[in-house]
């Protein structure tokens, strides 16, 4: 059993300085003509593919044991309902702000065979050790990270962003199983449970151009720090291109870990995979 979650790819934010008319030398005093300094902006949004594979540790269920998972990409598409993944990052002079968000949806069904001996809420008995589960497992993940920040460093070869915010998480499974065992005979039982929790995190975003159309981004994030998951992190690397106009294009990697553990509830796992976007730069 197992759920699957949860990544980006984005572009650049360019910078155009006003500048004020100098006077004359030597000519009658009269008014000059001032250029008012405006606040420069820049929008993008980038919708992407992200293809990760899983690995960690999850419980379904309050309570239930915790289940060691290893998936590649290809063995979580087979459990692949729907999702989607976006990205909104935007810009006024040197305050920055960016919102990540991805929804993923998957049913895992299979024969688990013997299991440890655990309750399943509804079933009315512990299921005995050695007794035959069948398992299906409906998920749902909502992850979306919201963050605010500066830019340190501002220059037409290097730009720097320092980012705080939150990253929210919501998880739900829907379990129905069936168990055979000589103790307790064929019962069947349904559960659904759902848990969320908010992480504040701190992160930074470098932005390298390397040509007029190509450049390098890299963007990591940090938090948790107990106050919902015990830790979270995340990293995107990107290559980018313009094509022409407002579209442009990112290809890169994407890792998304987290440590949660509250309640009963065990979300411990990290994604990692290619990621692939294209943005429209308003």
């Amino acid at each position: 059993m197992k759920k699957y979650a949860m990544t980006f790819a984005l572009l650049l934010c360019g910078a155009q300085p006003a500048y004020a008319q100098d006077a004359v030398v030597g000519q009658p005093e009269r008014s000059s003509p001032v250029v008012e300094e405006r606040p420069t902006w820049a929008l993008q949004v980038t919708p992407y593919l992200w293809a990760p594979g899983l690995k960690g540790n999850i419980s379904p269920f309050r309570h239930a044991p915790t289940i060691g998972v290893r998936k590649s990409f290809s063995d979580v598409m087979d459990d692949f309902n729907v999702g989607g993944f976006i990205n909104v990052w935007g810009r006024r002079d040197r305050f920055v702000f960016s919102v990540d968000a991805m929804y993923i949806s998957t049913t895992d069904g299979r024969g688990t065979g013997s299991l440890q001996a655990f309750q399943i809420p509804g079933l009315g008995v512990a299921i005995p050790p050695g007794a035959s589960v069948d398992a299906k497992v409906d998920s749902k993940q909502f992850t979306a990270t919201v963050l605010g920040g500066y830019r340190f460093l501002d220059t037409p070869q290097f730009t720097l962003d320092g980012l705080a915010g939150a990253r929210f998480w919501h998880i739900s499974n829907d379990v129905a199983v069936t168990a055979s065992h000589a103790a307790i005979g064929t019962r069947s039982a349904s559960h659904g449970e759902d848990f969320s929790w908010l992480d504040p995190v701190v992160g930074v975003r470098a932005f390298l151009p390397v040509t007029e159309k190509l450049s390098l981004q890299g963007q990591a994030d940090v938090g948790g720090f107990g106050a919902g998951s015990n830790h979270t992190w995340s990293g995107l690397v990107t290559v980018n291109y313009v094509f022409s106009g407002p579209l442009s294009a990112s290809a890169g990697y994407k890792v998304l870990d987290v440590d949660y553990d509250h309640g009963g509830h065990v979300y411990d796992t990290r994604l990692s995979g290619p990621v692939l976007g294209l943005t429209y730069r308003f």
